[in-house]
C-alpha cells in the first residue's frame, strides 16, 4: 500500500480547488455509507471524512463544484458530498448546470425541535434513541481523557425537556447536551470505565425512521483474546495487487496474506474466533468489505499491508538514505488507538526495523468504521531494497504475525 504523506516531502492534498457555485436544493443521502467531507480537498485516498451518514438523510445544498455538492449543517458550519450519493428531494433531480437559472429563492423555514430521548440496554448493546423530526446530519467522535462519545446533530435545535435514562444500562455512565450554535447541537456520552482493557468497543449510529439511534458495543468478557471475534483482513486482492517487491517482484496481495495466515494460527490458539475477510487472492472491493464486517460486528479487525513509496525521503535515522523505510500502524478515531500503539510496540521490540510512525485520522476505508475497534498495520517498504529483503522472508512474516498477536493480547490484559 503506497503512503506518500510526509508533508515535507509530497503534499498530497489538493491546492487548487474548483470555485462553487451557489445553488438551492434539499437532498437525501442514498445509502448508509454516504461520504461527507470536510471541504474539497482530497488525496489518493480521498478527502478528509467528516463521517459515514445513514441513508435518507435531509441534506441543504447551497452550491455545486465538480462532483460535489456543498451542504449547510449549520449557519457556520458546511461540509460537501459526491453527487452520486444523494438523490434530489423537494425538486426533479437537476442538472448541475441549470441549477441556478431553475430553482427558486430559499425560503424561510420552521425550526426543526428535538423530541425527548431514552438510554437503556437490552441483553446484548447500550442504545440512545433521540427523537428528531427528520433525518439530520450528525458528526461523531470518541475521546479518550475523558472516556466520552460525542455526536454533533446538525440543522435542529433543542426541545428536549427529559432524557429517561434506564438502569438496564452497562456501557453508558449517563447522557447530556448543549446547544453550542444555532441548529447545532453537541450530545455528550460518558462511558463507564472498565476494570482492565481499552474503554471504546465501537458503536454504530443509524436512524430508526426519524429516531436517531446510537448503539453502544460492551467489552468482551475477561482479560484475553479467548472468546474473541477477530476479523483479519489480508489487504488488497485478486486484480488489486498492492505494492510489488522492486527486486523480487513479490506482490503485497501474497505477502499481506501469508501474514494474516500466520497471524490466524496465533490468534486461534489464544482462543479468539477468528474470520478472515480473504482467505484466498479473491478481488473485494472496499464497499464489500465493509458491509460484511458491518454485518458480522467482530470484536476487533486487524488488516496488514506491506508500505511503499515512490518518493525519496529527507534522510532519518535507521533509513540508510535508501529511500522510506520501517514499520508503523494506523488508525482513525482516537478510542481505538490503543490497539495501534500497542501493536506497534511489539513489532518494533521484536523485528529488526526502525519506526515510521503511529498515525492517526488516517482516511483508510478500513479504518472509517465505529462499529468496532479496527487498525491498519503496514509491514516493511517493498520500494526499499533493505526492507524488501525482510518483507520476503517467511521467518520475518512469522515473527511479524507473532507481533500484532503479542500486541493485541497486550492490550487486552492491561
Amino acid at each position: 500500500m503506497r503512503l506518500l504523506f510526509l508533508l515535507l516531502l509530497l503534499p498530497l492534498t489538493t491546492l487548487a480547488q474548483t470555485s462553487v457555485r451557489d445553488t438551492l436544493l434539499t437532498v437525501r443521502t442514498r445509502t448508509n455509507l454516504t461520504s461527507l467531507y470536510y471541504g474539497q480537498g482530497t488525496d489518493r485516498l480521498g478527502g478528509a471524512k467528516r463521517e459515514t451518514l445513514d441513508s435518507g438523510v435531509v441534506l441543504r445544498i447551497t452550491g455545486v463544484a465538480d462532483n460535489l455538492y456543498r451542504v449547510r449543517l449549520a449557519p457556520n458550519q458546511t461540509g460537501f458530498v459526491p453527487m452520486e450519493q444523494v438523490r434530489a428531494d423537494s425538486v426533479p433531480k437537476l442538472q448541475p448546470d441549470s441549477l441556478l437559472n431553475t430553482l427558486p429563492a430559499a425560503l424561510p423555514r420552521p425550526a426543526l425541535l428535538t423530541g425527548n430521548w431514552t438510554v437503556y440496554g437490552d441483553s446484548l448493546f447500550d442504545y440512545i434513541a433521540i427523537r428528531l423530526p427528520e433525518r439530520l446530519p450528525y458528526q461523531s467522535a470518541t475521546e479518550l481523557a475523558p472516556n466520552r462519545l460525542t455526536l454533533d446533530i446538525f440543522g435542529a435545535t433543542i426541545n428536549t425537556n427529559w432524557i429517561t435514562q434506564l438502569r438496564t444500562l452497562q456501557t453508558v455512565e449517563r447522557v447530556w447536551f448543549e446547544q453550542v450554535g444555532d441548529e447545532h447541537i453537541r450530545v455528550f456520552i460518558a462511558l463507564k470505565t472498565p476494570r482492565h482493557g481499552p474503554t471504546h468497543w465501537g458503536f454504530s449510529l443509524y436512524y430508526q425512521r426519524t429516531t436517531l439511534m446510537i448503539r453502544l458495543r460492551r467489552p468482551p468478557a475477561g482479560r484475553s483474546l479467548r472468546g474473541m471475534v477477530i476479523a483479519v483482513d489480508a489487504g488488497h486482492g485478486g486484480s488489486n495487487t498492492g505494492g510489488k517487491g522492486i527486486q523480487t517482484g513479490q506482490l503485497e496481495k501474497d505477502l499481506a496474506l501469508d501474514v494474516a495466515r500466520r497471524l490466524q494460527t496465533y490468534l486461534t490458539k489464544a482462543g479468539a474466533r477468528v474470520v478472515m475477510v480473504r482467505e484466498t487472492d479473491t478481488t473485494l472491493g472496499p464497499t464489500d468489505r465493509i458491509r460484511a464486517m458491518r454485518k458480522l460486528l467482530p470484536n476487533l479487525l486487524v488488516s496488514i499491508h506491506f508500505n511503499s513509496s515512490a518518493v525519496q525521503p529527507l534522510r532519518r535515522a535507521g533509513s540508510g538514505g535508501a529511500g522510506a523505510r520501517g514499520l508503523s500502524t494506523y488508525y482513525k478515531h482516537l478510542g481505538f488507538r490503543p490497539w495501534s500503539q500497542a501493536v506497534l510496540t511489539e513489532l518494533l521490540a521484536k523485528l529488526p526495523l526502525p519506526e515510521f510512525g503511529n498515525v492517526g485520522n488516517f482516511n483508510f476505508f478500513f479504518n472509517s468504521p465505529t462499529d468496532y475497534p479496527n487498525l491498519l498495520v503496514e509491514g516493511p517498504f517493498l520500494s526499499n531494497p533493505a526492507d524488501e529483503a525482510l518483507a520476503t522472508d517467511p521467518n520475518f512474516r512469522q515473527k511479524m504475525a507473532k507481533a500484532i498477536w503479542k500486541g493485541l493480547k497486550r492490550v487486552r490484559r492491561h
